[in-house]
């Protein structure tokens, strides 16, 4: 196996579970990574205020994906180096599909999260992302003629499942759809996700992609870890997740990012 130059991290169910704690061996073993002169970045679907903490608790200065690869932004300086907005038509097409199906909808433009009723859903979201959002009276009006870098459909786990098909369904090839949690249903552009943001950021710090170690827990993750030169799914993971990765660590609560660093990048012949 390559010898691992950069260790790409998913947050939410990764790192952190919902307590939104670092455990001290996951700090620990990213520590231990970047003394070994491995680089270490973050790849989520957060925005960026709410990923950049996490960041600066691990040391991460460089660049971060955020948005699901719609947005990378530098940790250090807070600006973001790439943003890939979703088209007009698109976004009007969600929120009028939502509305119709009264699904909770938010938008995101300029890091800031955007909805039009403060409700059960909305909370479950800012409660996890500990963000505090801008209410507006419409999102349609809005955002009629402001493209939204990210929108988030929240229902219940059952709804969810069952929309991603709708908005599949909807979008066709115009947009990419998928699920970081079992409540949260994502659209953004067509012609980015983790996978492809990866790649930007090992150009960036000038690793081969097959030195790239990446460990995620849901399915917006797979094209990262099948894009990565090792695959990690964490043990809580859907098996769609589990059968693409390159092997399975333990869940968050058992420093499953922490088991992934120490056998692949900290271990003196890393079993394969």
């Amino acid at each position: 196996m390559a010898k691992i130059g950069l260790v790409a991290l998913d947050l939410d169910g990764t790192v952190v579970g919902e307590n939104l704690v670092v455990s001290p061996r996951v700090r620990d073993a990213v520590a231990k990574a970047r003394a070994h002169g491995v680089t270490v970045t973050i790849v989520t679907g957060r925005m960026f205020s709410a990923a950049r903490p996490f960041a600066q608790l691990l040391g991460v200065s460089g660049p971060i994906v955020c948005y699901q690869g719609a947005a990378i932004y530098d940790v250090a300086s807070g600006k973001a180096i790439r943003q890939t907005p979703l088209p007009l038509d698109v976004t009007r097409d969600v929120l009028a599909k939502a509305k119709a199906d009264h699904v909770h909808a938010q938008c995101y433009a300029d890091d800031t999260l955007y909805l039009d009723a403060v409700n059960a859903f909305s909370k479950r979201y800012t409660d996890l992302a500990q963000v505090e959002p801008v209410v507006v009276p419409d999102l349609q009006a809005a955002f009629a003629d402001r493209p939204s870098l990210k929108i988030v459909l929240v229902d219940t786990a059952e709804r969810a499942t069952a929309y991603v098909d709708v908005m599949k369904s909807l979008l066709g090839d115009r947009a990419y759809v998928t699920r970081s949690h079992v409540e949260f249903v994502e659209v953004i552009d067509a012609h980015v996700n983790k996978g492809e943001a990866l790649r930007f950021i090992a150009a960036d710090a000038g690793v081969p992609i097959e030195n790239v170690l990446a460990i995620g827990d849901s399915w917006n993750d797979l094209p990262l870890l099948t894009t990565a030169g090792v695959g990690i799914a964490m043990g809580s993971a859907p098996p769609e997740l589990k059968a693409r990765a390159h092997a399975v660590v333990g869940d968050v609560a058992h420093d499953g990012v922490a088991e992934a660093i120490e056998r692949y990048v900290l271990a003196e012949s890393p079993a394969a």
